[in-house]
């Protein structure tokens, strides 16, 4: 596939660099400039200035126990199945009625309106649901998870995929605005774990900047409101109570199967218990292992999976965790998804980050790994450990001499003492900070995969319809999954849910479906490669910054394109078009 082919080509050119590099002691001796450590530079700091431009200011404690007490409510109420489907309403749900429909289809209008199902309850499948209720639709949402548990924390919520939700629902705009953290009104950027570099291509201490950008700017000039983040259950209830009519979600209820009854008469999808779901369009929003993609590409019997994301990851223990890490090795191979080369650690803490006020996000960038933290809200932060090594790994389980394996390997991963890690290099201590205000039941451990930013086949109706087959369409992570260094996976999935609805919202008779989930799919598929190219290539490029430090003119050229570029890129993601 394309994408592996360049992963490769970039560590066979790191290979090259790492053979000319210059490690000469005397080269390396010296101080690094007082400007590399400063914060916020200038350039940034006249945007943050800006009187349009939110100003941060820092959390009361009123403020930090709302925003917990918010997370923790909305957890208990997902918990509890406050507004999923069930009991009596579950016997009579609409969808279950099959449609006595002639061949041909019938006419969609204000009284018998387009008839959606969902798969997948995470924030693809409940964006979709909001978009399509909006324009009218009945929707129905089957979510394979037993419960609503969160996993991997907050979600930033960028500035592009808030101009989509407030387009779709004001008031879920408002809900989530009310509830989020602005993280547009500090400096972002990759800092370097430890000390590197040389006199010809320069000198960083450990901690030192590399890369300081602002967000704000780029989505001042394309008028989208600041980034923010937001739990992920409070996100959830929001959705369940703003988006759609109680009784929309239904949980334990995987997609197993699904057959095009053609000729415009819609789709029937069965569920794993048995039962079965009719409607006009059938949206896969199930994951990176999508079921309802296996069906619709022909993939392997063991295409698909269960989504250790979304709905469903929060609601794995330790020991499925265990066998899922080994069981989604075989699952890739049939799904056709690339593994990225990186088992990832992922926690919240529960503690206020010393720079807080300055830094919303910031990347600790090493060899072969890297740490990521930004500002979860609440007194927060949520980091991610990204480790290179093989798929399927798992930690030791805990034992009277190593009760807690993870911290103990994160510890001496990012390792600040005097022998440093397995490399020697003694780490800024900023991500020992959060990780020792870490519990270890609540690091999770999970490897990333995402797949071919460009469609890796040679069949021309795939091209043409990349993400659909007549009244069945993907959506989310089933269509794109991507690295999780730009934060855009879950900004790409709600483009989506708002442009698929745009699309729906034209049919006039249900023979259209399929040509209307074609257009949203050729929409779509342009911009999100783009996004998911250049995620791909940034995460494999990360682990190779501090090889950069020490390569005259060719370090220095990469920094300075990279700082340059940033303001580009996100001139690209900040559109109010999508």
């Amino acid at each position: 596939p394309l994408s592996r082919r360049s992963s490769t080509a970039c560590m066979a050119v790191a290979d090259l660099l790492r053979d000319v590099k210059l490690d000469l002691p005397w080269l390396a001796e010296g101080d690094a400039p007082a400007s590399n450590k400063v914060n916020i530079p200038e350039h940034v700091q006249r945007v943050l200035e800006r009187p349009d431009a939110p100003h941060r200011q820092s959390e009361s404690e009123d403020r930090v126990r709302e925003v917990r007490t918010r997370a923790t409510t909305a957890a208990a109420d997902a918990a509890a199945l406050r507004g999923m489907l069930g009991g009596a309403d579950d016997e009579r749900a609409w969808w279950r009625e099959p449609t006595d429909m002639p061949a041909g289809g019938r006419p969609v209008t204000k009284s018998e309106p387009l008839r959606v199902l969902i798969a997948g309850g995470g924030l693809a499948g409940l964006i979709t649901a909001a978009a399509c209720h909006a324009k009218g639709m009945k929707v129905a949402i089957f979510e394979q998870a037993s419960s609503y548990a969160p996993y991997g924390g907050p979600i930033q919520i960028q500035s592009n995929a808030l101009r989509a939700i407030q387009r779709i629902s004001p008031k879920v705009f408002e809900e989530l605005y009310q509830a989020g953290t602005v993280t547009a009104d500090r400096v972002s950027g990759l800092k370097i774990g430890y000390r590197k570099g040389n006199k010809l291509a320069g000198l960083y201490d450990r901690g030192d900047w590399l890369v300081r950008f602002d967000t704000i700017g780029p989505a001042l000039e394309a008028g989208l409101s600041p980034t923010i983040v937001v739990d992920r259950p409070v996100i959830q209830q929001i959705l369940v109570k703003h988006g759609f009519p109680d009784s929309t979600v239904r949980i334990k209820s995987r997609v197993s199967s699904y057959d095009d009854l053609g000729e415009g008469r819609g789709v029937k999808a069965t569920l794993e218990d048995g039962s079965v779901a009719y409607g006009d369009v059938l949206v896969g929003a199930d994951g990176v292992w999508s079921q309802i993609r296996k069906i619709m590409h022909g993939l392997g019997d063991g295409a698909g999976g269960f989504a250790a994301s979304g709905a469903a990851g929060g609601a794995l223990d330790e020991a499925e965790a265990r066998k899922l890490a080994r069981d989604t090795v075989r699952i890739a191979s049939q799904a056709l998804r690339r593994f990225s080369g990186f088992t990832c650690y992922a926690a919240l803490a529960e503690h206020k980050a010393s720079n807080i006020e300055d830094v919303s996000y910031q990347i600790l960038l090493g060899s072969d790994k890297y740490f990521v933290s930004t500002d979860a809200g609440g007194d927060r932060q949520q980091w991610f450990a990204l480790i290179r090594e093989p798929a399927g790994g798992v930690d030791p389980e805990p034992t009277e001499e190593e009760p807690q394996p993870k911290l103990a390997r994160l510890r001496r991963e990012f390792a600040h003492d005097a022998n440093g890690d397995r490399n020697g290099n003694v780490w800024d201590p900023f991500a020992l900070e959060l990780i020792n205000a870490t519990a270890e039941a609540d690091i999770k451990r999970r490897d990333l995969y995402d797949g071919a930013p460009l469609l890796d086949t040679w069949d021309a109706r795939r091209w043409l319809s990349p993400w659909a087959k007549g009244p069945v369409a993907l959506c989310g992570d089933a269509a794109h999954p991507m690295m999780p260094n730009l934060g855009q996976g879950g900004c790409q999935s709600t483009e989506d849910g708002y442009r698929l609805a745009e699309e729906l919202a034209t049919i006039g008779h249900t023979r259209e479906t399929g040509s209307a989930l074609g257009r949203y799919s050729r929409v779509r598929v342009l911009r999100t490669s783009i996004v998911q190219g250049v995620a791909q290539l940034g995460s494999d490029l990360l682990v190779d910054f501090d090889l950069m430090m020490t390569i005259p003119i060719i370090g220095p050229f990469f920094l300075g394109a990279t700082q340059l570029s940033m303001p580009w890129i996100l001139r690209f993601l900040y559109t109010p078009e999508f």
